[in-house]
């Protein structure tokens, strides 16, 4: 005797629901459209400013000449090598601040007293200009990689713990009675709770981090590199080829796009999932 397994379709979409798609579907290609034109509209106008000497061509470089500076370093300078070792810092950096803050906000979500004692130094430390301990951490650790992964740490690390224990703190407190009524202790209201229902925060904080640790790579590679594309910044400015500085800015401008969209594209992926 053959069984029949029914299969459950989903509702079907009203026409109200269809046109409401649409509209919403079209608003979306109208905004991305605009978004493209716009850039294309700045670029075309920034070349035709830089041709007519509108602007000093010199100082503010153009499209046409980064496109040929793009090439020109790729085969003199190295491009592709101080691209890499800019996203390796700050991907090094992304990781330590993630894995530290996430571990110290537990900690001090762990033991309340410690964090009302610690909360006020963290705010201060968050406050203080980073730019204002390279000078130490130069002298401190010398003129290498290590240098400037904790500067790009420090930008960071700090805004980082503050905005996650807040996020552990403000878990509903119904839930973390519930699972003490239910017989569990401490760790269970922290893996069951507090870590699940903040993983969204955590993700927001995260895209937050990865444009700090590219701001704070940059920031050690004009004071302690010889590489990397803040160390181009500051060549290009010495010797005079502004080409260099403006191509510089853009790719790190690309590369902190790269960067978001990637842990955008994370957070899409767990959104459905909490």
């Amino acid at each position: 005797m053959k069984t029949q397994i029914s299969k459950t379709s989903s509702p079907p979409i009203s026409m109200q629901q269809q046109i409401f798609l649409k509209k919403q579907r079209k608003k979306h290609h109208q905004i991305r459209f605009l978004q493209i034109g716009l850039l294309f509209f700045l670029i075309l106008g920034w070349e035709i400013a830089a041709d007519t000497d509108a602007i000093q061509a010199f100082i503010f470089s153009s499209p046409s000449r980064i496109i040929n500076c793009f090439f020109v370093m790729l085969k003199e300078y190295a491009l592709l090598h101080h691209m890499w070792i800019t996203v390796l810092e700050t991907l090094l950096s992304f990781l330590l601040v993630s894995l530290i803050s996430i571990f110290l906000a537990i900690i001090l979500w762990w033991f309340p007293t410690c964090s009302k004692v610690l909360e006020p130094y963290f705010v201060v430390l968050n406050s203080l200009p980073k730019s204002a301990l390279a000078p130490i951490l130069i002298v401190w650790l010398g003129n290498n990689m290590k240098t400037i992964i904790i500067a790009a740490i420090s930008v960071a690390i700090f805004g980082s713990i503050l905005s996650t224990l807040s996020a552990f703190v403000s878990v509903e407190g119904e839930k973390l009675k519930l699972i003490k009524t239910l017989g569990g202790n401490k760790w269970d209201c922290l893996r069951l709770v507090v870590i699940p229902s903040c993983i969204p925060a955590i993700l927001n904080i995260l895209k937050v981090n990865i444009g700090l640790c590219l701001v704070g790579v940059v920031i050690g590679e004009f004071l302690a590199a010889k590489s990397g594309l803040g160390y181009l910044i500051i060549y290009g400015s010495q010797v005079f080829k502004l080409d260099f500085v403006m191509l510089s800015i853009f790719l790190l401008c690309l590369l902190a796009m790269i960067l978001y969209f990637s842990l955008q594209g994370v957070e899409k992926h767990f959104k459905g999932h909490f």
